[in-house]
């Protein structure tokens, strides 16, 4: 599967189908085609070219810096757009990867064409984290969650799973942090997507960003917490609903 060399890092994503591009920015803890294994086939037979990169300090993406936060992420997938010669993209972005989008859309809005969030109520939301440092989750015999972080992340972190950790929580502590003018910059069409159940992203924190950004569409999803587009919640329905938003948007 295809690398880019982007300046310290060597991003590793997987790509499928031809057509509009559509950049899916994983959540935490996860990567590419794991946070977003329902919207392959879907976005692909849609005709849509599908872009899967894990972060930089994620997943099989190479960096010896072991140092990363949301933002800097953001102007990573700028780097790697322009490293694919991608002039203007569709950003879905996942949990963490929501925060993503919220940072590439406000500080390069001629660079994205629509943006969809799914479970990033677009403020800092700490609540639990500290329970995912490397000394908690050893403490509460996470052995399985533990092994996971070991594997599913070891070309990035190269063995040192405790500050993969340690940066994982930091970044959820400090971000998404997005100034009201910054907000004012996102423009261009944008579906906020959350499960009625999801204390992350609650329908009072998505219309706090609709008070803003007027032109957003919220998408409450019943009987769903924070994954609403998993296979096994309500993935069919959300993907009908982004594909539809995306169709719609380009008229």
């Amino acid at each position: 599967m295809p690398y880019q060399r982007i300046n310290d890092l060597d991003i590793y994503y997987e790509e499928f189908g031809y057509g509009e591009p559509i950049l899916f920015l994983h959540s935490g803890y996860s990567r590419g085609v794991l946070a977003f294994s329902g919207q392959i086939q879907p976005f692909y037979a849609a005709g849509y070219r599908c872009l899967y990169p894990d972060y930089r300090g994620h997943g099989r993406t190479k960096c010896k810096n072991m140092n990363w936060d949301s933002a800097l992420i953001a102007e990573d997938m700028i780097r790697f757009l322009d490293s694919l010669k991608i002039e203007k993209v569709h950003l879905i972005g996942y949990s963490t990867g929501g925060g993503v989008a919220y940072y590439i859309a406000s500080k390069h809005p001629e660079r994205v064409k629509t943006i969809i969030s799914i479970g990033n109520g677009g403020v800092i939301d700490s609540v639990g984290a500290e329970n995912f440092l490397p000394e908690a989750l050893l403490n509460q015999g996470a052995n399985e969650f533990i092994e996971n972080i070991k594997h599913l992340h070891a070309e990035a972190h190269g063995g040192d799973w405790q500050e993969y950790l340690r940066q994982e929580v930091k970044d959820w502590k400090e971000h998404p942090c997005i100034r009201d003018e910054e907000w004012a910059r996102i423009t261009m069409p944008m579906l906020l997507i959350a499960g009625e159940n999801d204390d992350f992203a609650t329908k009072e924190r998505l219309e706090k960003i609709k008070n803003t950004c007027l032109q957003a569409e919220i998408f409450i999803v019943k009987n769903c917490g924070h994954r609403p587009h998993f296979t096994n919640e309500e993935g069919k329905m959300v993907n009908e609903k982004m594909l539809t938003f995306l169709r719609n948007a380009q008229g």
